[in-house]
């Protein structure tokens, strides 16, 4: 995410929390507007999902949501009420959980709200995991479907491992991935999409999206035609990255990345059992 889209939208959900019964909160109705949401009976529905999940997650759903009133001016100059929700930050956290994820406004607010800081370095740091996580769920998304796809057009498991090797070389300049997992420092029974930075990762995914699409539409069938069909995505990946200066294969490794997943749930349970709410001392 742009560093200036960063700030912007830092500064916007900053200015539009308050306080309400000595908790630091935010209107459901200015919520919606930042997280993109133009119709509001929309944005309730995700609502109360949020308020399932706090709920399934052993808390009282009322110590976070408060169904409140307030009054709008209309167009003749008159005043209605119309239903609003104050919500805490936690709240606000499991709102943006729950939100649409394609929305630039939806990856900050699941930072923004599930850290205590507001630091914007912090924010941009773990903004940068987010987009790796996301990174890597799509890659092994994409690999199941080509898994899948190959077992229908005659190749097995061990035709499967063998593909994928001859990509990853062909992404990775001639090394293997068994050399590439030394490289990385990555145990031999671990993805080695666990320890790639997040720009390799994503090239990695391209390259197994065109895959996919290229066996259905040219109907290929057999593991040598799949191959050969994969190994030549790789290289139309790597000739890219290749322009933009970047070498895959040089690259330093990234941190573990289920050592990542382990450090956000335990941030989120921390969160959770922090959380001040409305009702609490």
């Amino acid at each position: 995410m742009d560093r200036s889209l960063v700030s912007f939208l830092n500064k916007k959900f900053e200015d539009a929390a308050f306080e309400y019964q000595g908790v630091e909160c935010w209107s459901a109705r200015e919520l919606q507007i930042l997280l993109g949401y133009v119709q509001w009976r929309n944005f309730y529905e995700i609502i109360e999902k949020a308020k399932l999940s706090c709920q399934n997650s052993g808390i009282q759903v009322e110590n976070h949501f408060a169904d409140v009133s307030k009054m709008v001016k209309l167009g003749s100059g008159s005043e209605r009420a119309i239903e609003d929700v104050v919500l805490t930050r936690y709240a606000c956290y499991l709102i943006a959980q729950n939100g649409d994820p394609r929305k630039e406004e939806i990856a900050f607010a699941q930072t923004y709200f599930a850290i205590q800081t507001r630091k914007q370095e912090v924010l941009e740091e773990r903004l940068a995991l987010a987009e790796r996580m996301e990174a890597r769920a799509k890659l092994t998304a994409s690999e199941t479907e080509l898994s899948k796809l190959i077992y229908e057009r005659g190749v097995d498991d061990a035709g499967f491992a063998r593909i994928r090797s001859k990509g990853d070389m062909a992404l990775f300049g001639g090394k293997n991935t068994l050399e590439m997992k030394r490289k990385y420092g990555s145990p031999e029974y671990r993805p080695l999409a666990d320890f790639m930075p997040t720009v390799v990762i994503a090239a990695k995914n391209l390259a197994t999206e065109m895959t996919n699409h290229n066996v259905r539409a040219s109907d290929l069938y057999g593991e040598r035609p799949i191959t050969n069909e994969h190994i030549q995505n790789n290289m139309a990946v790597r000739g890219m990255l290749a322009n933009r200066g970047i070498k895959p294969e040089i690259l330093p490794p990234a941190e573990d990345i289920k050592k990542l997943e382990r450090r956000v749930k335990s941030a989120d349970k921390k969160l959770a059992k922090e959380a001040p709410g409305f009702n609490k001392k």
